[in-house]
């Protein structure tokens, strides 16, 4: 049942011809298993790497013919990510104002209320893809940063919705808040139009990884000391998987040091 007021707007016919995303269903919902992630990466490399050298043979793509896609692209990516974002708060605000900061983070409710929005942000890391083809059509170098970056986000994310991890909404959040900035740089820049933020686009990207690491050490800390048979300090038990904090703070720690190594 859709509660939330703005996904209410959403026709009906739409909300029936999506019902497979709805829920985390692996082998239903699309992208929802293993193997298919793993081919969605592989697929990634494949055409990254493999259009890299057909593009070798031609001269770069005229800017020009690729303006308006890539204006689009990046304009819609913006929006979207905006749109998410408020709907993430549309259900974790309430939620916290009546439970209170610590189940926010660590209560599998949090992660029931905003399943959806998990799996929509997971395909975009998928449409996401897309920066990097731009950049193989214009011939532009890319960054081990860039494209390690774009596999392992899709992965974290499928990782995160496969063990239902509840402190995930708060990553995900700050990631469109990243988004909506630094793709709306991408589509004014693409009008010509100069964006005096462009400098801060990097370090909110790694300040985002930081606030990222606090929250889920603070989740991973309370999950483990509520379940250790020897007493420590901790504000209560915290919902998820082990092996899903590890290789979220592991991903997350690559990425800061990574971005903080791009600036130096």
């Amino acid at each position: 049942m859709i509660d939330s007021s703005l996904l209410a707007l959403v026709p009906e016919f739409v909300r029936d011809a999506t019902r497979p995303i709805h829920t985390w269903q692996p082998g239903v919902t699309p992208m929802s298993t293993l193997p298919e992630v793993l081919a969605g990466a592989a697929g990634y490399l494949i055409i990254v790497l493999g259009g890299q050298q057909v593009m070798r043979l031609f001269p770069a793509v005229p800017a020009h013919w690729l303006r308006l896609p890539f204006l689009v692209h990046n304009l819609l990516l913006s929006l979207g990510s905006l749109l998410l974002l408020l709907l993430y708060l549309e259900r974790v605000i309430p939620f916290m104002a009546t439970y209170g900061l610590h189940p926010s983070l660590c209560s599998h409710k949090i992660f029931g209320i905003v399943e959806l929005y998990h799996i929509i942000n997971y395909y975009f890391k998928y449409w996401e893809f897309a920066d990097t083809f731009f950049l193989v059509l214009k011939k532009k170098k890319l960054m081990f940063l860039h494209v390690y970056h774009h596999m392992a986000t899709a992965a974290l994310c499928y990782s995160q919705i496969q063990y239902e991890t509840p402190v995930s909404w708060i990553v995900i959040c700050m990631n469109l808040g990243v988004h909506v900035i630094m793709y709306g740089y991408y589509a004014m820049a693409t009008l010509g139009i100069r964006c005096p933020w462009k400098k801060w686009i990097t370090t909110g990207q790694i300040l985002q990884f930081v606030i990222d690491l606090v929250f889920c050490l603070y989740a991973w800390y309370n999950h483990t000391a509520a379940n250790l048979s020897f007493h420590l300090p901790h504000v209560g038990p915290c919902d998820g998987s082990p092996s899903a904090a590890v290789l979220g703070v592991f991903v997350l720690t690559s990425y800061l040091f990574l971005f903080i190594l791009c600036t130096l």
